[in-house]
């Protein structure tokens, strides 16, 4: 039997939990969650959760881009 296997995330989701960005990127929780208490990460809490504010973090990387 196939193993299953976690869903991909549209490009165009705005959020995302501090597990899945972990598992996306590669970092473990607590760097991630270490990262978000330091303001390297943008994050958003929503009730009891704190997510990855993807769509800033996309915006903020596109602006400290040099595309000249």
């Amino acid at each position: 039997m196939d193993q299953p296997q976690a869903p991909q995330v549209p490009a165009h989701v705005p959020l995302m939990t501090l597990e899945r960005f972990a598992e996306l990127s590669g970092l473990t929780v607590d760097t991630v969650y270490g990262h978000i208490r330091r303001g390297y990460l943008p994050a958003v809490k929503v009730g009891r959760y704190r997510l990855v504010n993807i769509a800033l973090l996309q915006t903020q990387c596109l602006q400290a881009e040099d595309w000249s």
